[in-house]
């Protein structure tokens, strides 16, 4: 089962959005990626400099994630919009 951390700068972004996406954003990360036994499964891998990564669609946002198999932890690097969240 895997564990989720969150990156500090992530959920100061995540406090500065409006209160009703960021409720929706955390409950689909506990909802989706909390205690996840396969966190592929849900997920794309990323392809060129985003090689190595994960990208998760929950809406119209995109929450980008790193998998860390030795100590099962999804970590969370960054959520924006879709237009925004490569930049």
């Amino acid at each position: 089962m895997f564990k989720v951390e969150i990156k500090a700068d992530v959920l100061k972004e995540l406090k500065k959005m409006d209160k009703r996406t960021s409720a929706y954003l955390f409950n689909w990360i506990n909802h989706n990626l909390v205690n996840v036994k396969n966190p592929r499964a849900i997920g794309k891998a990323l392809k060129g400099e985003y090689k190595g990564f994960w990208r998760y669609r929950a809406g119209k946002f995109r929450i980008i994630a790193k998998i860390k198999d030795k100590v099962l932890i999804i970590e969370i690097i960054k959520i924006a919009s879709r237009d925004k969240v490569y930049k």
